[in-house]
């Protein structure tokens, strides 16, 4: 008997999507992307998953005091593995350069920890403002977030990637489209128009 896909539901919007889901947030303001985040991360953790979250703008002690602000109950992160806030840049460029199949493989063994560790799903969401510092290999961060969407077919964990509008140019906002199946606009989840199958896309950047 075929096993059917498991629903998540994100916290910002009242539909459930099925694990694996893509998503970016395009924002160019601060109080809304809070909002989505937090609820994301919240309903992550109503849910018994394991959650992470890659901050960037924040130390993670801070990004732990805005979340309990916004009526997250976060649990300490000594007293548990379900949910960790770490730099994002150490998670993504943990030599000091960034190497797509790395991270991708980093995102392989995430999922893996869900599944050994008995968890019912997994999510995680990343600032991407750490790609702006001229970090070697981060000019390859579009080929990683295109190589994404095929690791998640295997390895089905929730993941919202977060683009400051006001921080990346409209180059690399409109190549973030491109790579993302579903965007986060005004709350909601969309399929997004622009979006691209990762082998065209690198094709396409060939």
């Amino acid at each position: 008997m075929e096993r059917t896909q498991r629903q998540a539901a994100m916290g910002f919007t009242d539909e459930l999507f099925p694990a694996g889901t893509h998503m970016c947030l395009i924002y160019d303001n601060e109080a809304d992307r809070r909002k989505v985040i937090s609820k994301f991360l919240d309903a992550g953790l109503h849910e018994h998953e394991k959650v992470a979250y890659f901050a960037d703008t924040m130390a993670p002690a801070e990004v732990e005091a805005w979340l309990r602000e916004m009526g997250v109950d976060v649990p300490k992160q000594s007293d548990t593995p379900a949910f960790t806030i770490t730099v994002a840049e150490k998670t993504y460029c943990p030599d000091g350069t960034f190497a797509p199949e790395a991270m991708l493989n980093r995102l392989r063994a995430y999922h893996k920890a869900v599944v050994d560790e008995g968890y019912p799903g997994g999510r995680v969401s990343g600032e991407m403002s750490w790609a702006l510092r001229g970090i070697p290999g981060s000019d390859r961060l579009m080929e990683y977030e295109a190589l994404v969407n095929d690791v998640l077919v295997t390895h089905p964990i929730n993941a919202i990637c977060q683009y400051d509008a006001r921080r990346f140019d409209g180059a690399i906002i409109f190549d973030v489209l491109k790579v993302h199946p579903m965007m986060i606009v005004h709350g909601q989840v969309v399929k997004n128009p622009y979006y691209i199958r990762p082998q065209e896309f690198l094709k396409s950047r060939q």
